[in-house]
């Protein structure tokens, strides 16, 4: 008999002992012994219970996997509804709720207290307690009927078998209903997907489809290896409970497990900023969130504002801008990479993911679009998480009409035309110019240099990264990117894609002399191309879009353009070449698309008194640009050259000076200061 009470002490213990680390692991993520340790005192525990089953209870920590499979799961009917959440996406939607539920009660509740919970990406559960120990438990269902799945919740360490009546102050009714959510963290998720890919099993898409199915497994040993996760949020008994954040304190005291980023928010100002913040660092969480739930802090009138359809009026689910969206593909691009390879990049309608715009994303090669089994025209899925670049992950082909295409990879490069090439055993395609890469980039160096489009912030590396990602394939493109296909680029930020968007925008408009040069025509440099800007305008008139020089530049023969001074035989065949080379007519119509605006006369001469006159500038002018001088010399009818021979008139010499102003004086050409070049335009 002492034996027999001996045993039953030591079960008790053992029992308090292990619920007591149970807690301190799963509920305060602290640890106090290892888990060998904790291990020891669980099997000691069940040997015991074994050998002496009449001192077996069902809140023995033993007791979270037992029983045999279930057949199925009965129907169990909630006490009172579990009802869900509307949703808001913006600021307005905040607002515009508070304002509905201040008009329903008849006062205004701005000033309120709102309790802010971080939105688990789970499954709703309720727990009913009978005398402190956990008896059963249930699924949401459709809010009023769910299914019975105790045995599945028995086996969350993070739900407690029996209440810690003794360390609470509270007096326990003799059946005590709370309602949680069950979840699975980010690195079990990627544990139990890799378990099943080894297996040749089908993967799960997201923790919240894994948890849920994890939770209708019938046979809870399934469940039990799976290692769900639980937080509390709700109790559902009366404990004269007057604010939703009391319900927390009572949860915490009783041993449950709940959120300890949850806040109490001073109106919606604090609200917008809480959410804002997990949006913000959410990555840096172990477990999946959506968004934040936000209800009204005081319970009476959190019940006086009542139900509408299946969701509480007080209460609403702030979401965070979504992390997978739905889009078209446009089309889809080759871009040529500098080492040549070939990659296709989807052109999309712009789409909101993860906070940002997308408009394009990379196919990375010909076999991934097999795998997607992608056509142009499809709607697609684009999945981005955290900092990951934007991705399409899936075709909804269901949603197709039938007039979707097939794409092909080119069997010439669209860069020089040069055949493409298939690297052996790989799936790699490349151009068979070894060349090919290097020029497209040295020519969108060119269109973004000073005297050209003059993008400030887009320099040579951040081309090479474009390139790199696919986001640009020609000149045209620069002026189709979003922000978000920028932001989410590794050691790029929201600030620096705004910047560059911003000053990207701010360049559409532009001389034609410039325009000209920017296109990078063999032979034509900035004199050619003023006079050439020159010949179109006279032949034209006003010019103000890139399809109005086509239009002209599409007629003339090289014969005509050397009519043009200083254009021989080889530069009017040059000018020739380009306007009637196809990519390049393709590229003025895109660029023609995307906006791009010509101001053909930006400046007038009353004279042209520089007329004959040919200049060199070198060092740094303070009243202009170095192009602001160059362009109001050839408006006046001068020449600008870049080199200093005896024929040269002018060399004005600004601030730090090079060599062009020795050559100058030892070929006994005049320098002018910027002073006296500024009187001489006046």
């Amino acid at each position: 008999m002492i034996k027999k009470q001996q045993v039953k002490e030591r079960i008790e213990k053992l029992k308090k002992e292990i619920n007591h680390h149970r807690y301190l692991y799963h509920v305060l993520d602290s640890q106090e012994i290892s888990d060998a340790a904790l291990d020891s005192l669980k099997k000691e525990l069940f040997d015991l219970e074994q050998e002496y089953p009449e001192y077996k209870t069902t809140d023995s920590p033993t007791q979270r996997i037992g029983g045999a499979p279930l057949k199925d799961f009965k129907k169990v009917r909630h006490g009172t509804p579990m009802t869900s959440f509307n949703d808001a996406f913006s600021v307005d939607d905040m607002f515009s709720w508070q304002e509905r539920l201040s008009n329903y009660l008849g006062r205004d509740i701005s000033g309120e207290d709102y309790y802010c919970e971080l939105k688990i990406d789970g499954l709703a559960v309720e727990l009913i307690y009978t005398n402190g120990i956990f008896t059963a438990g249930a699924t949401r269902g459709d809010g009023k009927i769910g299914e019975d799945v105790t045995q599945n919740l028995k086996t969350i360490e993070a739900i407690p078998l029996s209440l810690k009546i003794n360390n609470s102050k509270l007096k326990i009714l003799s059946r005590f209903t709370v309602r949680g959510e069950v979840f699975l963290s980010k690195k079990e998720f990627s544990r139990i997907n890799n378990e099943l890919e080894h297996k040749d099993q089908k993967i799960y898409a997201n923790p919240r489809n894994l948890a849920a199915g994890t939770i209708r497994q019938l046979d809870p040993k399934i469940a039990a290896g799976r290692k769900l996760d639980s937080f509390q949020y709700s109790v559902v008994t009366d404990m004269s409970q007057k604010r939703h954040h009391e319900e927390h304190d009572i949860l915490h005291s009783l041993g449950f497990k709940i959120n300890t980023h949850n806040k109490i928010c001073k109106g919606l100002k604090e609200v917008i900023e809480f959410r804002n913040y997990w949006e913000k660092h959410r990555g840096a969480l172990p477990y999946e969130v959506d968004g934040i739930v936000v209800i009204l802090n005081d319970n009476k009138t959190y019940n006086e504002a009542g139900v509408v359809g299946k969701a509480p009026r007080a209460a609403i689910a702030y979401k965070f801008d979504p992390i997978e969206a739905t889009t078209t593909v446009l089309g889809i691009k080759i871009q040529v990479g500098r080492t040549g390879v070939l990659t296709p990049v989807a052109e999309m309608k712009p789409v909101n993911v993860g906070g940002v715009t997308i408009a394009h994303a990379t196919l990375h090669n010909l076999d991934e679009i097999r795998r997607l089994g992608l056509k142009i025209g499809d709607t697609v899925i684009v999945s981005r998480a955290g900092d990951v670049i934007p991705q399409i992950t899936s075709v909804l082909e269901k949603l197709r009409t039938g007039k979707e295409k097939e794409f092909k990879m080119p069997e010439n490069c669209p860069v020089d035309n040069a055949k493409v090439i298939k690297d052996k055993g790989g799936v790699a395609y490349r151009c068979s110019n070894i060349n090919c890469g290097a020029r497209n980039r040295e020519g969108l160096y060119h269109f973004i240099s000073r005297a050209a489009f003059n993008i400030e912030g887009l320099g040579h590396k951040i081309i090479d990264r474009f390139l790199d990602e696919g986001l640009i394939t020609d000149a045209a493109d620069i002026f189709t990117l979003k922000e978000g296909d920028i932001a989410v680029l590794e050691r790029f930020g929201e600030k620096s894609a705004k910047n560059i968007i911003e000053e990207i925008g701010s360049k559409k408009k532009i001389s034609l002399q410039r325009f000209l040069y920017s296109l990078g025509i063999i032979h034509v440099g900035e004199e050619t191309a003023s006079l050439l800007a020159q010949y179109v305008t006279s032949n034209m008139g006003h010019v103000t879009r890139p399809k109005d020089i086509l239009s002209i530049m599409s007629h003339v023969t090289p014969h005509l353009l050397q009519v043009i001074p200083d254009v021989g035989p080889k530069v009017a065949q040059s000018i020739y070449d380009w306007f009637h080379e196809k990519r390049n007519v393709l590229l003025l119509d895109k660029l023609d698309k995307v906006g791009i605006e010509i101001e053909s006369n930006p400046l007038k001469a009353k004279s042209l008194k520089l007329s004959g006159l040919s200049f060199v500038i070198t060092g740094s002018l303070k009243s202009m640009s170095r192009n602001e001088a160059k362009e109001k010399i050839r408006i006046f009818g001068g020449k600008v050259n870049e080199s200093v021979s005896k024929q040269t008139t002018y060399v004005v010499v600004g601030d730090g000076p090079g060599s062009k102003a020795e050559k100058a004086t030892k070929l006994g050409v005049k320098i002018l200061t910027e002073k006296e070049f500024l009187k001489l335009l006046q």
